[in-house]
């Protein structure tokens, strides 16, 4: 085979990769806040309530966006919404260039996560939509793609917080990166996908030209089926717990063991580098089905978190790394075969609105995360927050077995 028809193969992939950058610029912005907790805490002189139910807010509005985003994609085109998603971001991160008040940070995040909101509901039903055969596949290099968004944000921060750089902090630097290249790449998804697009044999799918007159109540009639019902149960109490986990595991082992908070930014990068799993989890899903996949990952991630809560305060960065990468094998390889399963569940015309309710449902979960856990810390303790997460957990990884012996 020559170069050129080499070159002209890669290229059928080009939707996947520029969705799936799309997505690591959206994850890239909502991680940086993590690491950032405790120098804005001491810039703003507020409390860790704060600091979470901020962020609760970001991820509120990333929650909201699901379900008019996934109807929007439905009637107006993926490629439309996901470029103005991709826009409102882009505003968001370059306000935080420039020194301003808290409620200016408080109203970028926001625009982050109304603009970011948009990213997931519609990437997974473009990507189903252009590789309908290798699904479990493409939502695995689109898992693996956002989830590096995670490995490099903290990584960002830590190499440049203390310095002097834009507008007299260096953190502000992380958003000017992170919003010049979410820009650029707008401009090239909307001048490449619709070509992509145009010559598919699914182009219907990916345009967004399915069943325009959908009322509301078609989103919701898989609900009517008890199993499905169960699933969603599954990913909201997961969501809560992975959420609530992110939000503050810098900052819980920084505090509660004797890890300093670089060491534990950098082992907060390692949840996200074990991501590469999704490539794996998602491409044995398409091969001996989604249950069992789901059931070993949640597991794996339950085990992980219960670590991390036994091994503090006295394990040392071996152990704890351990254990934080267990988390992140399990949670990261949970997700692509999630989006597998309700893709192939859910009828192709509803597909980015009924997609966008259960993500509206689960990252609602996930969005008060934050601020629970915030607030138990502060009036409880992090060992007490950290343990209702864990609980979750165990209840999602219960009702999993429960739900695959009952379809054996």
């Amino acid at each position: 085979m020559t170069l050129a028809a080499r070159l002209r193969g890669l290229a059928r992939f080009d939707a996947l990769v520029l969705t799936a950058s799309l997505w690591f610029f959206g994850k890239f912005l909502r991680y940086a806040f993590p690491p950032l907790f405790g120098t804005l805490g001491e810039s703003y002189g507020v409390s860790r309530t704060v600091l979470g139910t901020t962020f609760t807010g970001f991820m509120l509005v990333y929650a909201a966006m699901q379900f008019p985003s996934g109807a929007l994609a439905d009637r107006l085109g993926s490629v439309r919404v996901l470029v103005a998603g991709t826009g409102v971001a882009a505003v968001g991160a370059l306000v935080l260039v420039v020194d301003a008040p808290l409620w200016v940070l408080v109203a970028a995040m926001l625009l982050m996560g109304a603009g970011t909101g948009a990213y997931k509901t519609v990437g997974v039903r473009l990507l189903s939509g252009i590789y309908p055969s290798r699904t479990g596949r493409a939502l695995g290099v689109f898992d693996t793609f956002g989830t590096f968004g995670g490995v490099a944000a903290p990584a960002a921060v830590v190499a440049v917080t203390g310095h002097d750089a834009v507008g007299g902090a260096g953190w502000r630097t992380v958003f000017l990166a992170g919003g010049l290249a979410t820009v650029g790449l707008a401009v090239a998804f909307g001048r490449r996908v619709p070509r992509r697009l145009a010559s598919s044999s699914t182009a219907s799918t990916g345009s967004g030209r399915g069943d325009v007159t959908a009322s509301p109540g078609s989103y919701l009639t898989m609900f009517r089926e008890w199993q499905f019902t169960g699933f969603v149960l599954v990913t909201i109490c997961f969501s809560f717990a992975y959420n609530g986990a992110v939000a503050f595991l810098p900052l819980y082992l920084a505090s509660e063991t004797a890890l300093s908070s670089a060491t534990a930014n950098l082992l907060f990068s390692a949840l996200f580098v074990v991501s590469l799993v999704q490539l794996v989890t998602g491409e044995v899903s398409d091969r001996i089905g989604t249950a069992p996949v789901l059931l070993v990952t949640l597991a794996v991630a339950t085990a992980g978190l219960l670590a991390i809560l036994t091994l503090a305060p006295t394990g040392g960065p071996l152990a704890l790394g351990g254990a934080v990468v267990a988390l992140g094998l399990g949670a990261h390889g949970y997700r692509p075969v999630r989006g597998a399963y309700l893709m192939a569940v859910v009828p192709e015309d509803v597909a980015g609105g009924s997609l966008g309710v259960v993500r509206t449902l689960l990252m609602g979960a996930g969005a008060v995360a934050p601020a629970i856990v915030g607030w138990l810390s502060d009036v409880a303790s992090f060992r007490v927050a950290f343990g209702l997460l864990a609980a979750a957990l165990v209840g999602a990884t219960g009702l999993t077995a429960a739900l695959w012996l009952f379809d054996r």
